[in-house]
């Protein structure tokens, strides 16, 4: 496979995954077969996330400047982030009052799916509250929350730790460059990983068409061809605007991230593309400071797909059930949706957890959520997409608010992606 770049390669995998899901499907020997692939592909990359965190973040912490300089791009960052999302949760809710995609549907011919996991899930996290949620940010032990994936905790103790060891000074450097070097290992690492990675879409892919069909989308084509036409108008029009406010072309930018953008989105993960996307963030003229604190932050609380999906299946399920939400419902349902997707970030499906968490606060029946359960990978597969996007516009907006945008260096490198260059 190496007369083709990484792009086609996942794209085989892809329409391969689909053909062999699609021949096979309700062949449970399928997933024997494919899932181990899968899931092995998705441990590697698990297996770099805490490290590239923790590396990353303390070397951009400690080349911030001080707890100053980081509390201003903290401030700013969070302020960006949530007037973002706030913007995709009222898109989402606006383009399900307009175009009604739950009006109509025959919940008889739906199947409904298991989402016990998920109600369990939801229950422990309201069960600690959302001032218990913001104690475990801290971390009272820092090797379990990085055993757990905890990553709110293990970015709050990475940014303490990058901003003592850059008040230490020349003594610190050492160590400093000891992190860089962990760095720059676990980048060439994750490029021998990504040589698995047409395997993987292949494997995960496979077994979610098996398992589903194609013939599952028809009932619930209508709410999927909305989601993904909001997700397209989203990136386009709203982080679009955003782009050319900071001097970069939407169109380029995914252009210059279509194999990270393909691969996020034939395995629903963000967190295989994140080594990735710094790095060719840093090739674009971003310093690595504020990418190695934007980016996996972002992936906490800057999740514009996510919010956007959740606001309109929120609505898409009350139709269904034929209940007419006012205007002030649906305030305080985005008011809630806005909280509470904050509160419980990196909780294992989490769109689902937020929804069920934020249902009940307007009266809209959770069971409904077990309706779309079946496409919801599907449909993770766009909000993941315009998640990965998001960051990436994220960065360089922040770049540029802090006078540190090298707007002629990301020209050249949206021309030439391919070339070399090297980052600040």
């Amino acid at each position: 496979m190496k007369k083709f770049g990484l792009v086609w390669q996942i794209l085989i995998g892809l329409i391969l995954g689909i053909a062999v899901g699609a021949i096979f499907y309700g062949n449970p020997k399928v997933a024997e077969v494919l899932d181990p692939i899968g899931q092995i592909f998705l441990h590697l990359i698990k297996m770099i996330v805490v490290p590239i965190i923790i590396s990353t973040l303390i070397v951009g912490v400690a080349g911030v400047g001080g707890g100053k300089s980081l509390g201003r791009l903290g401030g700013k960052t969070i302020l960006y982030f949530e007037i973002v999302t706030t913007v995709a949760i009222i898109i989402g809710l606006m383009a399900a009052n307009i175009f009604q995609p739950g009006a109509g549907i025959d919940m008889s011919q739906l199947s409904q799916t298991d989402i016990s996991k998920y109600v369990h899930t939801t229950e422990e996290t309201q069960a600690h509250g959302f001032a218990e949620t913001l104690v475990n940010i801290v971390p009272t032990n820092i090797v379990q929350s990085m055993a757990k994936g905890d990553n709110l905790a293990i970015i709050f103790f990475a940014v303490m730790f990058g901003l003592a060891l850059g008040q230490i000074g020349e003594r610190g450097k050492p160590l400093l460059h000891f992190f860089e070097l962990v760095a720059d290992t676990m980048f060439k690492l994750t490029n021998m990983i990504m040589r698995f990675a047409p395997f993987g879409v292949f494997a995960l892919i496979g077994v979610t068409v098996s398992k589903f069909g194609l013939s599952s989308l028809i009932p619930l084509g209508k709410l999927m061809i909305l989601v993904y036409l909001t997700m397209i108008f989203f990136i386009v029009v709203v982080l679009g605007l955003i782009s050319k406010w900071a001097g970069i072309n939407i169109f380029r930018l995914m252009v210059t991230l279509k194999e990270e953008l393909l691969l996020a989105y034939s395995t629903s993960s963000s967190e295989t593309v994140l080594p990735r996307i710094m790095e060719k963030l840093e090739k674009m003229g971003c310093p690595k400071a504020i990418v190695s604190f934007v980016v996996p932050t972002g992936y906490s609380f800057n999740l514009d797909g996510s919010t956007l999906y959740q606001a309109l299946a929120g609505i898409f399920i009350a139709q269904m059930y034929g209940i007419d939400l006012s205007i002030g419902q649906q305030i305080t349902f985005m008011l809630v949706l806005m909280l509470t997707s904050k509160g419980i970030a990196g909780v294992p499906g989490v769109s689902f957890v937020v929804l069920l968490a934020t249902l009940g606060s307007v009266g809209i029946p959770i069971e409904g959520l077990a309706f779309i359960a079946g496409i919801d990978r599907l449909l993770d597969m766009a909000r993941t997409v315009v998640n990965v996007v998001g960051n990436s516009v994220a960065a360089i907006v922040m770049s540029k608010w802090e006078g540190q945008f090298n707007k002629e260096q990301a020209k050249d490198y949206l021309k030439n992606p391919g070339r070399p260059v090297e980052s600040n």
